[in-house]
C-alpha cells in the first residue's frame, strides 16, 4: 500500500486592514543587511467567518530592504477579537517589484497588486481557550500596502 502526503487547501481566515504610520527611515544598518525601516501600527480592523475584531496600536512593521531591492518584513502585533480575546500576531513576508513599481507604492501611489509580489506567513498565539486552535495552525497571506494602511487576506493552510 502506498500513501500521499495529503494535497493542501486554503481556506479564507480573515481580511484585516491596518493603520500605519510613515516609514521611519534608518539607512543601512550594521544589524541590517540592508536599509532598515519601521513601521508603526496605529490600528485597524479584521473580519473572517470565525474572526472579527480590532487591530490595537502599538506594533510595528521592522523592516529591512535587501540590496536586491527585496523587502523582508517582521510585523508583531495585538489583535482583540469582538469578544475580548487578545491574539498576538508575528507576521514574516516578503514584498517586491520592479524598481518602478516599488516607487510609486514608496511615494505613497495605490498600485494594483498584481503588480508586486507581497506574501506573509502570520502565526497567531493566544492563552484565550476559544481560540486555542489557532496556536497551531499554518497560515498564508496575500497582501496591498496603500498610503496609510496595510490590507491582507489570511488563509488557514489545512
Amino acid at each position: 500500500m502506498s500513501f500521499d502526503p495529503v494535497v493542501p487547501r486554503l481556506t479564507l481566515m480573515y481580511r484585516a486592514s491596518i493603520a500605519v504610520d510613515k516609514p521611519q527611515l534608518f539607512g543601512p544598518t550594521p544589524q541590517a543587511s540592508g536599509e532598515r525601516r519601521i513601521i508603526n501600527i496605529t490600528g485597524g480592523e479584521f473580519e473572517g467567518a470565525r474572526l472579527r475584531g480590532t487591530v490595537l496600536p502599538g506594533g510595528a512593521d521592522w523592516q529591512v530592504i535587501r540590496s536586491d531591492g527585496v523587502a523582508q518584513l517582521e510585523a508583531r502585533f495585538t489583535m482583540q477579537t469582538d469578544d475580548g480575546a487578545l491574539l498576538h500576531v508575528r507576521n514574516f513576508g516578503f514584498r517586491h517589484g520592479s524598481p518602478e513599481v516599488i516607487a510609486r507604492l514608496f511615494s505613497g501611489e495605490v498600485v494594483d497588486p498584481a503588480e508586486y509580489y507581497f506574501r506573509m506567513t502570520p502565526l497567531i498565539e493566544t492563552g484565550d481557550a476559544r481560540y486555542a486552535w489557532l496556536n497551531s495552525l499554518i497560515m498564508v497571506g496575500s497582501g496591498m500596502r496603500t498610503r496609510d494602511r496595510v490590507i491582507y487576506d489570511v488563509y488557514a493552510v489545512e
